[in-house]
């Protein structure tokens, strides 16, 4: 997956902007202002960074080893996934994994209306 097609499916979901605030290299996609993804534009390496279920985390780090604790971040909650030679459809199961995870912890209203909409995609 390309910083383009990653970009692309991060935008698909419900409610979703991209920006920069930490710098001119760091994109980050939140949903309600919360951050779900982020990674360097401009890093040699291809990887992006996303919120996990502690446990889930766990289990995907001791299973692939192109899947680390989350770098700059909560490595109880975030992963890092270097994308070079990796599926799309397993980078978009956690892509979609970290979008979800960050919805559930939004007002209940907020998180049905966005839960309503992922179900009319």
């Amino acid at each position: 997956m390309d910083f383009e097609t990653l970009r692309e499916y991060c935008l698909s979901f419900p409610e979703v902007t991209e920006c920069f605030p930490f710098d001119e290299s760091t994109l980050v996609f939140k949903v309600s202002g919360k951050m779900f993804l982020y990674t360097d534009l401009e890093d040699g390496e291809h990887w992006f960074n996303v919120k996990c279920d502690p446990e889930k985390a766990i289990e995907l780090r001791e299973k692939y080893s192109f899947v680390i604790p989350g770098f700059h971040a909560n490595k109880k909650y975030w992963n890092t996934v270097r994308m070079d030679g990796v599926r799309d459809d397993l980078l978009q199961e956690w892509i979609f994994h970290s979008y979800t995870e960050v919805i559930k912890k939004l007002p209940k209203s907020k998180r049905e209306e966005l839960e309503k909409s992922l179900n009319e995609i």
